[in-house]
């Protein structure tokens, strides 16, 4: 009796291990997972579904994220694998793997370095601090998205932003996954490219001044510009339109051609100065009265749902310009005073065009103003100023004496005034029941219909244009700064990255950013009370397993002692 029940317990043993072998075996093939996180950083998003959805052949990523990392790029290396997993359960044709540049003789690893840094793939240099010494790591961290012949190089690395520490960028990084991923999986299956054209005529940014965005641009969009006066519509494939800092007056035919452009659901990007100032005019004269600059515009926009304010917004929270103060030797003396006509803003929406932005430098902003329309569009402010900042109306005189006295805080309370306005939804035209008969019947020999509102469509209204300017170091060469690099404190601020997002967000339909909204929380380690309790830990993390492993004993043996006694 004795030796049937030891046979029967033995085949239950096996087939029991039969089963977790079988269960292990088919896990291996099927990949599921339940996203149990408060934030959902496990779950794709559904526009992240659809396209993965639509890839109809193998689909090859190369991941250079291969090698014994420390704990922040290990965070980075395993959020990818888990991201690509997801993916791939999605759909099958998603393949990846992951590869480590260093590896090999150092000749075989120089060569690779060379091939890579053709294709623009720089490395990191990553110190990492050990007990006795500190090392160098040189780390790869590119995704190189392979799809029907061509490739598209991904990097997984958000640039580190001063003051930031590593910790907070390497969680940036990981919430900005998908994105990345996603919308470099959307540029390699996209054949054509969509156009993205910057006005003239208006006495706008030169080309010079807006080289760097649209050198960031290009590779996404076909980049140009494009002259009011010189067409008779715009064309509907135009993605975008982007009108930077213009001077003089838009006549009522352009308008007319931007007004029309926008009903055929065209985007179109307004940086908007209100007020002709800039530091140079201050710097000429000892005072200087800003005027507002006639762009005949104030209706339009109006008709649109916004306003953009004729007055200039001071905050606590700027950049610094250098003044002279004295004389040092046979030169000026300057020191930097804190400029607050020039802020700096923190991003506070959740918007995919600002989540996970550093913050962006403006130069001599007004604030917005938002109305009702008679159609239903929906305003969303993407910036605005600290809960520092203050309000001067015209007529004002400018001048560098408000720097010689210490700023009184209660006097800046008129805080988050609006600086970015987001538009979207369906727009009445500025020529509603205003078009003559005479205009109507000339449209139609030109084949155009005259539409008296739009279909479902965007706008960005931003009060400064000097967003989209950079700074101009050798005209003939085409050298200049990157957009948002402040010559005084020499930091690059988010002024790029806004207008990149900003484009990308007006232009594309697939709704790939909403993957930029994804926020995975750092939770930070109380490094205090973790000295403090480390003892304690410790001698929980040793006694408590061997007191388990004990009563399980205890009560194994027990059970044994009691089922065969008889």
């Amino acid at each position: 009796m004795g030796k049937n029940k030891k046979n029967q317990s033995l085949i239950q043993l096996a087939l029991f291990l039969g089963i977790l072998v079988f269960i292990n075996i088919l896990s291996s093939y099927v990949y599921k997972s339940a996203d149990l996180t408060e934030e959902g950083r496990f779950t794709l998003t559904q526009p992240t579904k659809d396209l993965m959805n639509e890839i109809d052949d193998v689909l090859y990523i190369q991941v250079l994220l291969e090698g014994d990392f420390p704990a922040g790029f290990k965070r980075l290396q395993t959020a990818t694998k888990e991201l690509l997993d997801d993916m791939r359960s999605v759909n099958g044709n998603i393949e990846y793997e992951f590869l480590n540049p260093g590896e090999g003789s150092v000749q075989e690893i120089n060569e690779r370095r060379e091939v890579l840094a053709k294709d623009g793939i720089v490395p990191t240099n990553l110190r990492v601090k050990d007990v006795d010494e500190t090392k160098e790591l040189l780390i790869f961290p590119w995704a190189i998205i392979n799809y029907k012949g061509r490739s598209v190089n991904v990097n997984l690395l958000e640039s580190e932003v001063l003051g930031m520490s590593g910790e907070v960028t390497l969680n940036n990084s990981v919430s900005l996954l998908e994105y990345k991923l996603t919308s470099g999986i959307q540029r390699i299956r996209t054949t054509k490219k969509k156009a993205v054209l910057f006005t003239t005529g208006h006495g706008e940014l030169e080309t010079i001044q807006l080289l760097d965005i649209q050198r960031a641009i290009y590779k996404k969009y076909n980049v140009g510009q494009i002259n009011l006066d010189s067409i008779i519509s715009l064309s509907d494939e135009i993605g975008a339109l982007v009108i930077a800092k213009p001077k003089t007056a838009f006549s009522s035919r352009d308008k007319f051609l931007i007004d029309q452009y926008a009903m055929r659901g065209g985007r179109v990007m307004w940086l908007i100065d209100q007020l002709g100032v800039n530091l140079d005019s201050l710097r000429m004269v000892p005072r200087f009265m800003p005027r507002e600059n006639n762009l005949a515009l104030e209706d339009m926009l109006f008709n649109y749902g916004v306003k953009v304010k004729s007055n200039l917004i001071l905050d606590l929270e700027c950049t610094q310009i250098p003044l002279v103060t004295g004389q040092l030797g046979d030169g000026p003396q300057y020191d930097f005073f804190p400029w607050y006509y020039h802020p700096v803003v923190a991003p506070t929406s959740t918007h995919p065009i600002v989540k996970n932005l550093e913050r962006v430098n403006f130069l001599f902003p007004s604030s917005i103003d938002t109305f009702r329309t008679k159609t239903p569009i929906k305003k969303t402010v993407l910036l605005s100023s600290s809960k520092y900042s203050k309000i001067q109306r015209i007529p004002i005189e400018l001048n560098f004496e408000v720097l010689r006295q210490k700023p009184k805080q209660e006097f800046f309370n008129k805080p988050a005034q609006p600086i970015a306005v987001l538009l979207e939804g369906i727009f009445p035209s500025l020529y509603e029941n205003r078009v003559p008969q005479g205009m109507l019947d000339g449209l139609e020999s030109l084949n155009l219909q005259y539409l008296p509102k739009s279909s479902p469509t965007k706008m960005i209204v931003v009060s400064d244009g000097d967003l989209a300017r950079n700074l101009i170091v050798d005209v003939e060469a085409q050298k200049v700064k990157t957009l948002g690099f402040n010559p005084y404190d020499k930091r690059i601020y988010g002024n790029k990255n806004f207008l990149i997002n900003a484009i990308e967000y007006l232009v594309d339909d697939s709704g790939v950013m909403e993957s930029r909204s994804k926020e995975v929380k750092l939770r930070m380690l109380d490094t205090t009370r973790a000295r403090a309790e480390k003892t304690k830990w410790q001698m929980v993390n040793i006694i408590l397993p061997i007191l388990f492993l004990l009563l399980f004993g205890f009560l194994y043996n027990y059970n044994r002692r009691r089922k065969y006694a008889a």
